[in-house]
């Protein structure tokens, strides 16, 4: 029996594939790692005040259900609910605050 030695050639593509095999499950952990990071920030401020971390409480203003801080009192708005709180009347005050914030 005879053992043969890898070339040089050899030696460099296994070298190759081993690093590319490396940086994929680099890579492969850093996005776990990422959308873990998501998860976490997600549930620890789920209902959570942006400006004082304090907690949201849901409040029924003209059927449309609007966050609101138990702490300083602020109020927050999901998508789509600053343009159902203008409803169809295109001079009121929050329709030009709508147009204000809609995206270009």
């Amino acid at each position: 029996m005879s053992s043969k030695k890898p070339t040089k050639t050899e030696d460099e593509y296994f070298a190759r594939e081993d690093a590319e095999k490396a940086k994929r499950l680099k890579e492969q952990l850093k996005g776990e790692s990422l959308e873990e990071q998501k998860q976490n920030i997600k549930t620890i401020c789920y209902m959570k005040c942006p400006k004082c971390g304090g907690d949201l409480t849901e409040v029924v203003f003209r059927g449309i259900k609007i966050d609101r801080c138990t702490s300083c009192n602020g109020v927050w708005l999901d998508d789509g609910e600053l343009e159902k709180l203008a409803g169809p009347e295109e001079k009121s005050s929050i329709r030009e605050i709508v147009n204000l914030f809609k995206a270009s």
